[in-house]
């Protein structure tokens, strides 16, 4: 048995790995592991979405460090919550407990991460996960701007590491899956048009200015954004609820509906229905994408002048759009905020047409699909070979044995392009064109200022590598 430093520390070894360790389908639990074979991991950000894919790690591997800015929302809810490593009994030893990620990649005992902050904070802490050797779980949307696309996608490149993003719809079997596979099989026909219903912002009032939390790092919080005053109201205040998704704030769940630190629905749900679309078309290769973006309809809850809100008080990203991209094949998408057919995906072929969400496949194309039209190596096709499973696995596997997980980033960033250059036009409010092969937005000098933000000074993403 290879002790687990060895093998994980560099990709020739980590081939070599893959005959050496036999695997069955299902990955063997933690527990049931040799203590030199268990992947330890630290956790960056305990908030909701954290905490639940810490403990959908549990079972996988040591879970060994956390970290979050936030003693009371993120730390105190986690630490007893059963994550841990297990001793030779299978017990279970609590996690150390860390404000400062820094503290998780200096670790050399750490395998890899899992990265599930607000979106401003995912590339620069994804980044130097990768160059302290760590192998990097980051959920969706990865980046922030089309320039982090770039950056992530180098710096994958460059330092070889496994790194698998958080868009599990990849991984749901009978209904993204199963839809990309009849979309490439043209069971639709040729795709002259799809609709991504990804919903809209929420709204808000004023919210009010009040001091931060006693046990949270405002400043470290904001990174890379500008400074600004805290905000919140509502059961934010009391601190009471379990997720803090009903009070009104600059942080914690509400950091989407905020430009400086997200985009919106465009990045949300977008980063999962833009990103299945184009998957199930094959078209996330180098030099795809669309060549204009046209906000038929986009309106924001505050006014905006030259794409930035004037007002700083309320929630700023879109709540009622309907953004028109055009692919150079004559294929439209429309990426809306309301639909006759609900949130999800919905395709529209020369012989039919097909809507796809997390709850059902409906449309006559999957009526009519035969129960043995695709086998379980064209779903592991899916997988680039390995087996389908759960997103979680197929993260450990490939660490395990080599290759490209299901998510990887080379194929997620030019989803993300759709993102991004569809928060950019609605927030600009005129179309704007984009060069694929380039991947610039071009013939617009305003515009193209929006693909890169200033980073407040101390908390830059690097670029030196």
């Amino acid at each position: 048995m290879l002790h687990r430093r060895n093998f994980l520390k560099d990709a020739a070894v980590l081939t070599a790995a893959a005959t050496a360790i036999p695997l069955s389908n299902e990955m063997k639990p933690v527990w049931a592991q040799a203590p030199s074979d268990r992947l330890r991991m630290g956790c960056i950000g305990v908030g909701s979405m954290g905490r639940g894919d810490a403990h959908g790690f549990n079972g996988l591997c040591d879970i060994v460090a956390i970290c979050d800015l936030d003693e009371d929302y993120g730390l105190a809810r986690t630490i007893n919550s059963g994550l841990g490593k297990r001793d030779a009994n299978g017990q279970v030893i609590k996690p150390d407990t860390y404000k400062d990620y820094r503290r998780v990649l200096e670790r050399d005992d750490i395998d890899v991460v899992t990265v599930v902050t607000p979106d401003h904070w995912h590339v620069k802490i994804a980044i130097e996960a990768l160059q302290a050797g760590k192998h990097v779980f980051c959920q969706k949307p990865l980046t922030l701007t089309l320039e982090e696309n770039k950056l992530i996608r180098k710096a994958c490149d460059r330092y070889g590491k496994t790194f698998q993003v958080g868009t599990q719809q990849r991984s749901q079997y009978n209904q993204f899956a199963k839809a990309a596979l009849m979309v490439r099989a043209g069971l639709l026909g040729e795709i002259k048009k799809i609709t991504c219903d990804i919903g809209g912002s929420p709204t808000s009032g004023d919210i009010p200015k009040m001091d931060p939390p006693a046990n949270f790092d405002w400043n470290t919080y904001l990174g890379q954004a500008p400074y600004t005053d805290f905000l919140g109201q509502g059961d934010f205040l009391s601190r009471n609820n379990r997720d803090n998704r009903f009070g009104q704030t600059r942080c914690h769940y509400e950091f989407r509906w905020w430009y400086e630190y997200s985009g919106g629905k465009f990045t949300d749900w977008g980063a999962h229905h833009i990103d299945c679309a184009l998957w199930s078309l094959d078209m996330l290769k180098d030099g795809m994408g669309p060549t204009s973006i046209n906000p038929i309809v986009a309106e924001h809850p505050v006014p905006f002048k030259d794409g930035y809100p004037t007002v700083t008080n309320r929630y700023n990203t879109s709540h009622n759009f309907d953004i028109q991209l055009m692919f150079p094949n004559g294929m439209e998408m429309r990426v809306v905020s309301h639909s006759p057919d609900g949130n999800g995906i919905l395709f529209e072929g020369t012989k039919g047409k097909m809507h796809v969400s997390r709850g059902r496949i409906k449309g006559k194309p999957i009526e009519e699909l035969a129960p043995d039209a695709f086998s379980q190596a064209d779903f592991d096709g899916l997988y680039n070979g390995k087996p389908f499973e759960g997103h979680k696995n197929n993260f450990i596997r490939c660490i395990r044995e080599g290759g490209k997980p299901v998510s990887d980033v080379w194929s997620h960033v030019k989803a993300m392009n759709c993102c991004h250059l569809s928060g950019i036009a609605a927030r600009l409010g005129r179309k704007i064109e984009w060069d694929p092969v380039k991947e610039e937005i071009i013939n617009d000098a305003h515009a193209a200022t929006f693909a890169a933000r200033e980073q407040r000074k101390g908390f830059e993403i690097p670029r030196d590598f």
